[in-house]
């Protein structure tokens, strides 16, 4: 893992919770049971949804943006396929909420999920912060 599956997995994340944001609209404006869904706006199966929805496309756009940096600095960052790993499983955050909502999982994907997310952003930074700079460059 280099970054290059970063993009590309957070690219198709990005997607599906597009997708999942077009189910969401159509429950709240056109679905059976619609007053049902928005009566129940700030709490249960719809806050859950939302959460899932916002942080999927969040963690997709992460993953990209990491993957990007990775390429673009490997020979200087240490520590990029730990990062990369970790931001990638960090998509299990996301993905819990959707199965604690529809499944009944327990949280246990969500905490692995944010952990590794943080894990992996928090290391990024301070792989850029050790980050020997070009002669010339301050």
């Amino acid at each position: 893992m280099n970054g290059k599956n970063n993009i590309a997995i957070g690219f198709l994340t990005m997607g599906l919770f597009m997708a999942y944001g077009f189910l969401l609209i159509y429950l709240r404006d056109f679905a059976p049971g619609k007053e049902e869904w928005v009566n129940s706006y700030s709490f249960g199966k719809h806050f859950e949804s939302r959460l899932a929805h916002v942080h999927g496309n969040l963690f997709a756009f992460l993953n990209i943006l990491i993957g990007y940096l990775l390429l673009h600095f490997r020979e200087r960052l240490s520590s990029v396929k730990a990062i990369s790993w970790l931001a990638l499983i960090g998509l299990l955050m996301p993905l819990g909420i959707l199965a604690e909502v529809y499944l009944g999982l327990p949280p246990i994907f969500v905490l692995i999920g944010a952990i590794s997310m943080t894990t992996s952003v928090v290391w990024m930074g301070i792989s850029f912060y050790k980050m020997k700079l070009k002669p010339g460059i301050n």
